[in-house]
């Protein structure tokens, strides 16, 4: 009898606990939202961020609103959202660059992006376009691999800086065709392009918005996507994938998490939301304006995705030895 009875009140006990998570995910929200971008406003992540804001006001009858905290490469405003209280009023909408080559390339990371996080939805990606100078003869990823062969070293490729996934995803591209091609850093994205319409360098991957107005008047030449599939915008333009490099993808990626320890209910109760946005046809022609694709997918898909990431760039980065500026 006594054993019976200390299960039961251990039964007890344990619903009770339960009790406030699922009040409090049933009530959810009850009050605004604080959407934490680690950047500053204006950029890409931004602007989708704002998106999802306004959408998940209409959805939730509820005020999300975004707060920009740039800085430290991305890691003060991840780490102040790894520090929130895990109550789902506070989330981070982030980037690769925020959760995935963070580790590799700094030292005294404020916050682990696996443990200190618990992942939402994978929202969107921007992938990058291989766009070249008309000069350089090379029209497709398997001339330029013949091309980097023969000239080791001379061919330049800008970026957007020492560490940038642009530069990442060039030491990728190094690394799994074998070549060597020389990196040329920039402070900005757009300088890096500046230099490649010029002709002071000959490469860069760029963003497809970024990109394709200077593919469309004929002053670069798109050599392949960077994404796992062709994209709707540039259906004709091959991936690096298909036209030599099997397996290659390197793509901007953004998601949406909150801190560890957040209730389960509450969780699935933004992942709910974030989902029916993106299937608004207004959301999705906003976002292919932006040169994104939709993704989504359950939580536990996304953390799994985020492991593979930081796998995959930490290998790049030790490998290439990539630095920060």
């Amino acid at each position: 009898m006594r054993v019976v009875s200390t299960i039961k009140l251990i039964a007890i006990a344990f619903a009770c606990s339960a009790l406030p998570s699922l009040a409090h995910a049933q009530g959810y929200p009850a009050k605004p939202v604080r959407l934490v971008t680690p950047t500053g406003a204006g950029g890409s992540l931004d602007t989708m961020a704002r998106v999802l804001a306004q959408k998940l006001t209409e959805i939730w009858g509820q005020q999300a609103f975004v707060e920009n905290r740039p800085g430290g490469g991305g890691m003060i405003g991840a780490g102040a959202v790894a520090k929130s209280s895990p109550d789902g009023y506070t989330l981070l909408v982030a980037s690769n660059g925020n959760l995935a080559t963070t580790q590799a390339l700094y030292r005294n990371v404020p916050y682990d992006p696996v443990r200190d996080f618990a992942p939402i939805v994978l929202v969107a990606a921007n992938p990058y376009v291989l766009v070249g100078h008309p000069s350089i003869p090379a029209k497709n990823v398997r001339e330029l691999i013949r091309l980097a062969r023969a000239k080791p070293g001379q061919i330049n490729v800008a970026s957007s800086g020492n560490g940038s996934t642009p530069h990442l995803a060039l030491e990728l591209l190094k690394s799994m065709a074998g070549v060597r091609m020389l990196h040329v850093p920039y402070k900005t994205s757009s300088a890096g392009l500046t230099s490649v319409v010029s002709g002071e360098t000959s490469l860069m991957f760029t963003g497809v918005v970024s990109g394709l107005p200077f593919v469309t008047n004929g002053r670069l030449r798109a050599i392949a996507v960077a994404s796992d599939k062709r994209l709707s915008i540039l259906p004709a333009v091959p991936t690096i994938a298909e036209d030599g490099v099997p397996g290659y993808e390197a793509s901007n990626w953004a998601g949406m998490l909150a801190p560890a320890g957040t209730p389960a209910a509450v969780i699935d109760a933004v992942h709910a939301g974030v989902m029916k946005l993106l299937q608004m046809p207004d959301v999705r022609e906003n976002f292919r304006k932006q040169g994104l694709e939709v993704l989504g997918g359950t939580p536990d898909e996304f953390g799994r995705f985020i492991r593979s990431e930081i796998a995959k760039w930490t290998k790049v980065v030790r490998e290439s030895g990539a630095k920060v500026d």
